[in-house]
């Protein structure tokens, strides 16, 4: 009897020990990166549905489709180079019969980053566009930098959401109850008009915090994949993932000493032999190449969500596809361990289940922003408690 007695004597001291160290970890992670989660929730919240809200805005992309030939991706980009001149064109994507074609500029250093609105069949700009002023770039920069360089933010908001990893784990082991008693008080919210603010928020920081670790997690683990390499490789190898999870661009198959030409160039006929293979798209996103050698990058994109897009290069000169070794290659080739990383993203949005998952992940985003705040007040409170001060005794002469 007594042999029991101490071995649930020791087991109850290694559950309050290993609680104990719990409880510093959540403590300190949370004071490392409070700040941050709480930043990058409340970005992430503005951000779910930057898609949704400026299509509603959208007033200039609407065309009148006509029974005649689009304009080349050639002749779009002249069009386009003359209205930002000197300026790299990244892609241009044909958005359908009855939408304008946009013409994406990208550059990194300085970064200069456009769209112009053109009229596929006869030329006419229509709108042009900055993305990198307004309230979503704002949400953006936030989101991504936290407003800093990128060179010290990226970094911060990475290891930040890295760290949030730890408190939502050390989170579930102290809330986790240890008696029947407490698992009911840990589920439900037991107020009445006794209850004191302190019972209150230490209920919306465990409870709610606990319905929303696990989404949280998702969101968190998705976040820390796309800002860190060395994660994103640990998590496509612990998968089974053997491709590159880098972007390659291959070159073309063709002689290299082959001359381009009007005649033998495929991209002014590129656009209408994708649409062609591919009749389901809802956007064809071209890349001009930057060099003879390199074949031309084609996107084909079916919605919102990214995991599902075909990236197909086609030789510039026989149109014919080249495979890639990247896991950014046909929809249709990806494997198990491929298709993990790239929904990534879509899981991080919530578009991987459409307008429900991106409702599901702004809630969640939400709920989040709200953690580090009832956190803290929990710290507040039991670090800087109002001391009662004793008063002095009165003297009566």
């Amino acid at each position: 009897m007594l042999f029991w007695g101490n071995i649930f004597y020791i087991s109850l001291m290694n559950k309050k020990s290993i609680k104990k160290i719990f409880r510093k970890l959540h403590l300190y992670t949370g004071f490392i990166s409070g700040l941050i989660v709480f930043i990058l929730s409340i970005t992430g919240c503005c951000w779910v549905f930057n898609k949704e809200i400026k299509n509603y805005f959208d007033d200039y992309s609407q065309i009148i489709p006509q029974n005649k030939e689009v304009l080349s991706p050639l002749k779009i980009k002249e069009i386009a180079a003359e209205v930002f001149p000197g300026h790299l064109i990244h892609g241009i994507a044909y958005q359908g019969d009855n939408k304008a074609t946009e013409v994406i500029f990208y550059e990194a250093d300085p970064e200069f980053y456009r769209s112009v609105y053109i009229n596929p069949y006869d030329g006419k700009v229509l709108h042009s566009e900055d993305h990198l002023s307004g309230f979503f770039a704002f949400v953006l920069r936030g989101h991504v930098s936290l407003w800093l360089p990128e060179d010290i933010g990226t970094p911060l908001t990475s290891y930040g959401t890295f760290t949030f990893l730890f408190i939502i784990i050390s989170g579930i082991v102290l809330w986790w109850p240890n008696s029947k008693k407490q698992r009911k008080q840990r589920f439900t919210f037991d107020w009445n008009e006794k209850t004191k603010w302190k019972r209150k928020n230490y209920d919306l920081h465990s409870i709610v915090g606990f319905y929303a670790s696990a989404l949280s997690l998702t969101i968190a683990y998705t976040g820390v994949v796309i800002g860190l390499g060395w994660f994103a490789f640990v998590t496509y190898k612990a998968v089974g993932g053997e491709k590159s999870l880098y972007f390659l661009h291959p070159n073309n198959d063709s002689e290299v000493n082959i001359t381009l030409t009007d005649e033998n160039n495929a991209m002014h006929n590129i656009y209408p032999l994708v649409k062609e293979q591919y009749p389901d798209f809802e956007t064809i996103e071209v890349h001009i190449p930057s060099e003879d050698s390199l074949s031309i990058l084609v996107e084909v994109i079916y919605g919102d969500r990214y995991y599902d897009i075909d990236y197909l290069f086609y030789d510039q000169y026989s149109s014919q596809l080249i495979p890639t070794e990247s896991i950014y290659g046909t929809y249709a080739d990806a494997n198990f361990s491929d298709l993990v990383m790239r929904m990534n993203y879509d899981i991080h949005v919530g578009s991987i289940l459409g307008l429900t998952g991106k409702i599901i992940a702004f809630l969640t985003s939400l709920i989040v922003s709200t953690l580090p705040v009832t956190g803290f007040l929990m710290w507040y409170g039991r670090n800087f408690k109002k001391k009662n001060v004793p008063q002095k005794a009165s003297v009566i002469i």
